[in-house]
Order: C-alpha cells, then sequence, then structure tokens
C-alpha cells in the first residue's frame, strides 16, 4: 500500500508529461482512473505504455452530454482531476474547473500545459524542445561552440512539467485536508524547467564558480574536464565528476595523472588542455577495466550505460530500481519508503477495460443506465 493509497484521481488521458503525472500518483497508490475518448481501437491495450500502469481505463465518448454527466459524477468522489490539454479544452467540453469543482468544491483541479494558461503564448502549439528555449535551459546544454543539444524530452516534458504536476497536486491535496477546499494547479513546463535551472541563475547572479552565460564552458556543463564524460578503448563510455578537491585527488591517484600539471583544479584557463590529456588516458583502458579501477572509491567515477544495460547492473538489481511488469523491463516507482513501499501490481490496462465496472462502483449507475448508455453510443 503506498503513501496515497485511498486517494482517488481522475485523469483526462493525453499524452506526455500529464500521463506521466499520473502513473507517479499511481505509483505510489492512488487510484488513478483514466478517461480515454471513445474509439475505434478503444478496446486495444495499450502495451509497453509504461505511463498508463496501474490505472484503470474507461472510454467515454466526450461529445456526447451524457458522457460529461459520467465525468461529473466521477467528480463528486474524486480528490483530483489532472489533465493536459490547451487552455481553454476542458471547459469548452463542460468539464473545467467551474463545473467539475461545483460538484466537489474540495477537488483539487491540475492542468499541465508547456506554456501556462495565461500569458501571450498560451494558446501555441509546443513541445518540450520549445518550453525549454524559453526557460533558458536548452541555452546552457550543449559543448563549446557547439549548437544546444536537447536532453531527450526529460527536462520539459518530463522533469519540469510532469513532476511538477504530481507535486503541485498533492501539495494542494494536503492545503485542502486544512482548508476543506480545492484549487487550480497551474502547470506550465516552461515555469518547471526553469525551476530546475535554480542553481545555475543563482551562480550567474553571484559569479559562483565563475558561471558565464554560455555553454560549455562552466564547471558542470562540460567546460570541466573533471566533469565531463570519456570514451575508453572499447568504444565506451565513463562518467566523471569529482568536483571537491579530496575526491578529484583520488581521481588523479587512480588515473596515474601528474599531480604538478593537474593543479590547481580550477584554473578555467588549463581546462581544455587538461581535458585532452584525460581523453588519451581514458582510451588505454576498456569501460570494465576502468570500472575495476574506480570500484568502491570516492573518485565519482561511474559506467555509462544503456538502457538494456542499466536494469542489469549489480546496483540497481540490489536496489530493484527496475521490475518487470506483464513481461517488460521498466524503471520501477521512486522515491522508495519504509513503511509505505509502492508496489505496481499491473501494466496498462485494456482501453476501456474498466468502463462498467468504475461507472457502477464510482458513479452509482445501475448495470440497465449502462447498457443503455453503451446501446446509445456513449461508452466505448
Amino acid at each position: 500500500m503506498g503513501p496515497l493509497s485511498g486517494l482517488r484521481i481522475i485523469e483526462l488521458e493525453g499524452l506526455g508529461p500529464a500521463p506521466f503525472a499520473g502513473m507517479m500518483l499511481a505509483d505510489m497508490g492512488a487510484e488513478v482512473i483514466s478517461i480515454t475518448r471513445k474509439s475505434a481501437s478503444a478496446d486495444a491495450k495499450v502495451e509497453n505504455s509504461i505511463s498508463e500502469r496501474g490505472k484503470k481505463s474507461i472510454a467515454l465518448n466526450l461529445k456526447d452530454p451524457r458522457a460529461i454527466e459520467a465525468v461529473l459524477k466521477l467528480c463528486e468522489s474524486a480528490d483530483a482531476l489532472i489533465e493536459g490539454f490547451r487552455p481553454g479544452v476542458t471547459e469548452r467540453l463542460g468539464i473545467g474547473p467551474e463545473e467539475c469543482m461545483a460538484r466537489n468544491p474540495k477537488l483539487v483541479y491540475g492542468r499541465m500545459t508547456g506554456w501556462g494558461q495565461t500569458g501571450p503564448m498560451s494558446q501555441m502549439a509546443g513541445h518540450d524542445i520549445n518550453y525549454i528555449s524559453l526557460s533558458g535551459a536548452l541555452h546552457g546544454i550543449g559543448r563549446a561552440g557547439e549548437k544546444p543539444v536537447p536532453p531527450l524530452n526529460l527536462v520539459g516534458d518530463f522533469g519540469g512539467g510532469g513532476m511538477y504536476l504530481a507535486f503541485g497536486v498533492v501539495s494542494a491535496l494536503l492545503e485542502a485536508t486544512r482548508s476543506g477546499k480545492g484549487q487550480v494547479v497551474d502547470t506550465s513546463m516552461v515555469e518547471g524547467s526553469a525551476s530546475l535551472m535554480h542553481m545555475m541563475y543563482g551562480s550567474l547572479n553571484t559569479g559562483m564558480f565563475d558561471w558565464q552565460d554560455e555553454r560549455g564552458v562552466n564547471l558542470l556543463d562540460t567546460g570541466a574536464h573533471f566533469y565531463d564524460t570519456y570514451e575508453t578503448r572499447d568504444g565506451k563510455y565513463m562518467s566523471v565528476g569529482p568536483i571537491e578537491p579530496q575526491f578529484y585527488h583520488l581521481l588523479k591517484e587512480k588515473m596515474e595523472l601528474d599531480d604538478a600539471e593537474f593543479e590547481p583544479q580550477f584554473d578555467m584557463a588549463r581546462w581544455p588542455a587538461l581535458k585532452d590529456r584525460m581523453t588519451e588516458v581514458f582510451l588505454t583502458k576498456t569501460r570494465d577495466e576502468w570500472c575495476e579501477i574506480f570500484d568502491g572509491t570516492d573518485a565519482c567515477v561511474a559506467p555509462i550505460l544503456s538502457m538494456t544495460e542499466a536494469p542489469q547492473h549489480p546496483h540497481n538489481i540490489a536496489r530493484k530500481s527496475f521490475i518487470e511488469v506483464d513481461g517488460h523491463i521498466q524503471p520501477g516507482p521512486a522515491p522508495k519508503f519504509s513503511r509505505t513501499a509502492p508496489e505496481v501490481t499491473k501494466g496498462a490496462p485494456r482501453r476501456g477495460g474498466d468502463t462498467e465496472s468504475v461507472l457502477n462502483s464510482v458513479a452509482g449507475y445501475d448495470e440497465a443506465t449502462i447498457a443503455a448508455l453503451r446501446a446509445n453510443g456513449v461508452l466505448s
């Protein structure tokens, strides 16, 4: 039983960060009811869709007023609703915050967009790469003299989006236990990714680490020789990050680097030359050989593992960092808890597979009503 056991979350099915937030809540034990729109493939299971694990799925034709009424009925006993549509979409459907909270004043209404619910760009289309462009995050990711490199869609969609939505919803739920009132949570990927950049903005403001508004020349963006990645003799890679002097000393010791040549550590003018030297040294051994040299030390060096390698690493195995669900290896719930341990008991549901049971047990519809709704095309 996870720490959110007993909470009921309604999720209006979408793409990317909002379903990820729903997965986080479901992983922690919340009952998450995902409402999918009626479609020809509504009875098909979403294979390999990790973000749908642990949820219940109901399929409704949201163009029908009777389906909208069913959503509102579900909201009456829900703790929160989350959605990831453009601003105004749910209002036009008749299931915006005003309508839903009229049925349940304590409901938390979580909204996920790239630009936010307001502002001159709020109605524009976009994706992760665009949102992290506006926050300053993308500008800082890449090597010196080269163009910015998108970090997959981790920083906007999931780090600055889904995780902030989940955090915002849980925060509002805690507040609702005191006030008895719900509220709208307006999550913007621009603002979330900017928040993730707090340390870099702080360093730029204060001059810490001589931080510059350029990419690839600073302490944490591959500017430093002791915070970068290096190729090994077998074409694989190691990550290096001993920022603290005592850890840096261990790096020099294990790599048999010349003390005089590699000091002072923070002489930025010498970083490019020292990086070239470390590149040469790392190429003299395989990744496994370097792992053996650094194993058990505080030198802050680790192998760079592929997605197929990571679940097989002894540390990840010992921690149960990855799990198998319906035959698919995937990251397990995070973080871990000492008492209310989260557990994934099922993978992605069949689309609409829980329609009847949810409408009966949660919305209070009897079998005859559900049969009539299905016959009239309201359900899928």
